[in-house]
């Protein structure tokens, strides 16, 4: 099962996909990460990881992230598995006029008999905390531009 979003910033695609992919502000977007931070040294690439702490439902859950796929200014993806559940996040950079253009795709799938009948539950927490994190992202970066 995946969920999407798509928003459209009023910001140069250099600057949306450069807020994006810098983990250490994902608590400025993401409502329930309370910090991240990069695990592996030089730039963010495929291969590089990050440690992602959340809370969720008054829990401190940490999880790492892996980046799975990056070309700059055009799309990036994030990995993450835990118990038998992998998750994708997968965003996709169109430059328009005057802005951005992001497209977002969570996808989870499961492992095994007990996680099929798990990951209907874990979907509806996951989508409930993130799927308005591209609103809030654009929102972010809007408010930077008026500053």
């Amino acid at each position: 099962m995946a969920f999407s979003e798509t928003v459209y910033i009023d910001a140069p695609i250099e600057t949306v996909f450069k807020i994006t992919t810098d983990f250490e502000q994902a608590p400025m977007i993401m409502e329930n990460v309370i910090k991240a931070e990069k695990l592996t040294e030089g730039p963010l690439q495929v291969g590089a990881q990050v440690k992602e702490t959340r809370n969720v439902r008054a829990n401190e859950i940490v999880t790492v992230l892996h980046v799975i796929e990056f070309i700059p200014n055009q799309k990036y993806s994030v990995k993450s598995e835990s118990g038998g559940m992998t998750v994708i996040y997968q965003y996709q950079f169109l430059a328009n006029e005057d802005g951005t253009t992001v497209n977002f795709t969570g996808t989870i799938k499961s492992k095994g008999l007990k996680n099929a009948f798990i990951r209907p539950f874990f979907e509806k927490i996951l989508k409930k905390e993130d799927e308005n994190h591209l609103v809030k992202l654009k929102d972010y970066i809007e408010q930077q531009k008026t500053e």
